[in-house]
C-alpha cells in the first residue's frame, strides 16, 4: 500500500529541467511572498485583514500551536472549514510544519468525514465550531468513534493563538504536501495526494495564463477547498501574484454582489448554475459590478447559451476552465476567439501535458471525435493514496490517468467536454458517487434494491432520482426514503432529488442494470 506513486526518474528529470518543479515547499513559497509584499493585504474576511508579512507569521504562530498539540510532520489533519480568513492560516500553518492537510467541504458529514479520517490515519480535525447553525463538534463526536487514531478536535473559532512560532521548510518539495478528494465515480472518494513541486507549479501557471497581478482581487464565491478555487488560479494563484483575496460566506448575489461592490473585487470563479443565478440577478441588483474584469466557470460545462449572456450582462470577460482535483487543468486564454471561449472548456496549462482521446477499446479516436479523455504531465497524479487495486484501473501502464469524461478535441489544442462516462451525476457542480448513494438506500430494511440516475435539469445541469425495489409486502414514501438517507449522514446534496418506486430493473444483454434505459424514463 503506498501514500505517493511516483513520477518515474526520466519524467522526473525532464519536469525539472523545464523549470516546472523547482524544489519550492509551499512554506519556502510563503516565506518569498511575504518578503516580497510585506505590507499588501493579503486576505479579506469581513472586517478582518492580513497583510502578507501578517499572514506569513499567522501560519507560524499555528504550526507552533499544532505542534505543541503533539502534531508531527507527516501526520494527517482534516481540515473542515468554510469561507473563513482562519482557513488560510491553519492551512499554511499545517504546510510550514510538515503535517497534511485533507480537504473537506463544509457539507460533508458523517458518511464521508468518518471515512476519510479513517482511511488517512487523521489524529486531528480542524473544524468551525457552529456554522450556519450546525454544530460541527456532535459531527466529531460522531466521527471519531470510527477513526480511533483521532487524537484532537481543534475549534478555530475558539483561537489558536499564544503559541511558539515555528519556523521550518515543511519537508521536501518531493513529499506529499496535502490531501485532496476525488469527485468519486465509485463509492465514497478517493484521496488525491499533491506534491509541493507539481502543486505550485500549476499555481504558478495558472497565475500567468490568468494575467493575475498585484491589483488582483479575486472574491472567493465557491468552498475554498475545492480545487478550482484553491489553485485555477483561486486563492493561491492570486497570493503568488501579490493580490488579495476576499472570503465570502456564500457565493448568493445578495452576499457577493455587495461585496464585489466594496473590496473593488475583479474576478471570481463559479459553476453554471450560481453563474446563471448571478446573471439573472444582476440587471435588478443595486450593487456597482463595474470593477469585475473576468468571471471563470467551471465545475461542468456552462452552455454557449448562457457563457454568451456573460460579457453583455456582468460586463466582463468569461474565462471556462475545466480540470480535476487529479491534475490536468485546461482554461480559455484571453487572446482566444470569442467562438473559443463560449464553445469549448479550454487547452491545458502545459506544454508537457499529454491527451489521449480514445475509444472504448482503448485505441486513438479519429481527429475531432468523441472519445475518453486520458492524460499524464507534470501536475498530474501518477495514483491515488494507498489504493494501489483502484489505481490499476483507474491508469494505463505507462501512466496515463482516466478522467472519466468524454471530449473531443480542436484543432486548436482545445477541448469540448461531451460529458462523464463513469457512473458519476454532476449535480451543479458537485459530483455525486451513484454507488455511494445506493449503498445508502440498500441498508433501508424495506428496500431490495436500488440505483441512482441523473434526471436532467435547466438549472443543476442534473439532479438525482433514485430508483427504488421494495421487499415483498414492504411500503415506503418518498419522504421516507428520503429522510432515511439523511439520516445516514450523508451531504445534503446528496440525497435523491426524487424517487421513483418500480417492481424491477431493465437489465443489458448481459444481465446488468440499464441505467441508460432507467434514464430514458426520465426524459
Amino acid at each position: 500500500m503506498s501514500d505517493l506513486t511516483p513520477w518515474p526518474p526520466s519524467f522526473a528529470a525532464r519536469y525539472r529541467e523545464a523549470g516546472y518543479w523547482r524544489g519550492e515547499t509551499f512554506s519556502d513559497w510563503l516565506h518569498g511572498l511575504a518578503a516580497r509584499f510585506a505590507d499588501r493585504v493579503a486576505v479579506v474576511d469581513g472586517d478582518r485583514r492580513w497583510s502578507y508579512a501578517e499572514l506569513s507569521e499567522a501560519a507560524s504562530r499555528t504550526a507552533g500551536w499544532f505542534a505543541d498539540l503533539g502534531v508531527e510532520p507527516g501526520d494527517r489533519v482534516v481540515v473542515q472549514l468554510p469561507n473563513v480568513g482562519d482557513y488560510l492560516p491553519v492551512v499554511l500553518g499545517l504546510f510550514r510544519l510538515g503535517a497534511l492537510p485533507v480537504f473537506t467541504l463544509p457539507s460533508h458529514r458523517r458518511a464521508e468525514i468518518g471515512h476519510i479520517a479513517a482511511a488517512t490515519d487523521a489524529v486531528a480535525y480542524v473544524i468551525p465550531g457552529v456554522w450556519e447553525r450546525f454544530d460541527y463538534h456532535g459531527l466529531a463526536a460522531s466521527v471519531r468513534e470510527v477513526a480511533p487514531s483521532l487524537r484532537h478536535v481543534v475549534d478555530v473559532s475558539q483561537g489558536l493563538s499564544g503559541s511558539k512560532a515555528f519556523e521550518g521548510t515543511g519537508g521536501s518539495a518531493g513529499d506529499v504536501a496535502f490531501l485532496q478528494l476525488s469527485g468519486g465515480s465509485t463509492g465514497l472518494p478517493k484521496l488525491i495526494p499533491r506534491t509541493h513541486d507539481d502543486y505550485l507549479y500549476s499555481v504558478r501557471a495558472s497565475a500567468e495564463i490568468c494575467r493575475l497581478t498585484t491589483e488582483t482581487v479575486y472574491l472567493v464565491a465557491l468552498p475554498v477547498a475545492h480545487n478550482f478555487t484553491m489553485s485555477s488560479p483561486g486563492v493561491l494563484g492570486v497570493l503568488h501574484a501579490g493580490g488579495r483575496v476576499v472570503m465570502s460566506p456564500s457565493p448568493a448575489p445578495s452576499v457577493a454582489f455587495p461585496l464585489i461592490e466594496a473590496e473593488r473585487v475583479t474576478m471570481t470563479a463559479l459553476v453554471p448554475p450560481l453563474a446563471m443565478l448571478w446573471l439573472d440577478a444582476a440587471p435588478s441588483s443595486p450593487a456597482d459590478l463595474s470593477s469585475l474584469e473576468l468571471l471563470q466557470v467551471g465545475g461542468a460545462r456552462l452552455s454557449d447559451e448562457a457563457a454568451a449572456r456573460v460579457a453583455p450582462v456582468l460586463g466582463c470577460a468569461l474565462q471556462q476552465v475545466f480540470g480535476m482535483a487529479e491534475g490536468l487543468v485546461n482554461y480559455t486564454r484571453h487572446d482566444d476567439p470569442p467562438s473559443l471561449v463560449v464553445g469549448t472548456q479550454g487547452r491545458p496549462i502545459s506544454p508537457d501535458d499529454e491527451i489521449r482521446i480514445v475509444s472504448d477499446a482503448d485505441a486513438a479516436v479519429p481527429e475531432g471525435e468523441v472519445g475518453h479523455l486520458l492524460t499524464r504531465g507534470p501536475y498530474t497524479i501518477r495514483g491515488y493514496y494507498r489504493a494501489d487495486a483502484h489505481n490499476r484501473a483507474a491508469f494505463t501502464t505507462d501512466g496515463f490517468y482516466r478522467t472519466g469524461d468524454l471530449v473531443r478535441q480542436l484543432p486548436s489544442g482545445h477541448l469540448v467536454v461531451e460529458g462523464r462516462a463513469k457512473d458519476q451525476i454532476n449535480r451543479g457542480g458537485e459530483k455525486i458517487a451513484a454507488e455511494e448513494v445506493e449503498n445508502h438506500l440498500l441498508a433501508h430494511p424495506s428496500v431490495l434494491d436500488a440505483s441512482l440516475v441523473a434526471v436532467p435539469d435547466p438549472v443543476l445541469g442534473e439532479r438525482t432520482c433514485a430508483y427504488v425495489i421494495l421487499r415483498d409486502s414492504a411500503t415506503l414514501t418518498v419522504g421516507e426514503v428520503r429522510a432515511f438517507v439523511r439520516s445516514r449522514g450523508l451531504a445534503a446534496y446528496k440525497i435523491p432529488d426524487k424517487v421513483e418506486f418500480v417492481a424491477a430493473f431493465p437489465q443489458t444483454a448481459v444481465g446488468k442494470v440499464s441505467k441508460a434505459r432507467l434514464r430514458e424514463g426520465l426524459s
